[in-house]
């Protein structure tokens, strides 16, 4: 059975996650689409729209369009689906494995949207950086997914290679 307090957490971290990141493409597609790139924090951080075909940093954008389709629509959904599956009926995860799988199914299924109704694009708007040293353009949607590896990998700690006896928290029930 699953476990209230868990589906409020799950409940709880897909809508922030997707409502930020679906409000920001929203924000920065009506005021950003026509203009000039705006500059915050002295440079360091650029709003400039882009629609990005591939995926991170643009990759599989030069795909041709069926394959790109298959891979980052359908393979990409049918992953996402499984993990928030395994999310929600797993019994051994702990909270921080369940707010990390959580992050990571919402940032991707926010953008995954974006493919299904932006004819395979997804709205990127983010630049940061140091005069020429910048990121790629990317969305709030793409934070959310890193950040959750990033919980991922301190939710799963490993000693010597293997996986330690004890686990520093319960699983939610």
């Amino acid at each position: 059975m699953i476990s209230t307090k868990k589906l409020i957490l799950v409940s709880i971290l897909l809508v922030s996650s997707i409502g930020c990141d679906q409000t920001t493409k929203g924000i920065a597609k009506s005021s950003l689409q026509d203009a000039f790139p705006q500059s915050l924090l002295n440079g360091f951080v650029l709003l400039q729209y882009a629609e990005n075909p591939g995926g991170m940093m643009s990759f599989g954008a030069g795909l041709h369009p069926e394959v790109r389709f298959w891979f980052l629509t359908v393979f990409v959904g049918v992953m996402l689906l499984g993990m928030f599956l395994f999310t929600i009926f797993s019994r051994k995860l702990t909270s921080l494995q369940i707010t990390a799988l959580t992050l990571i199914v919402g940032g991707g299924f926010s953008n995954l949207l974006d493919r299904i109704f932006n004819d395979g694009h997804v709205v990127d708007f983010l630049n940061v950086g140091i005069g020429s040293l910048r990121t790629a353009i990317f969305n709030i949607a793409d934070v959310v997914i890193l950040l959750g590896t990033v919980l991922l990998l301190f939710a799963t700690p490993f000693q010597n290679g293997k996986a330690p006896v004890k686990t520093p928290e319960q699983p939610v029930e």
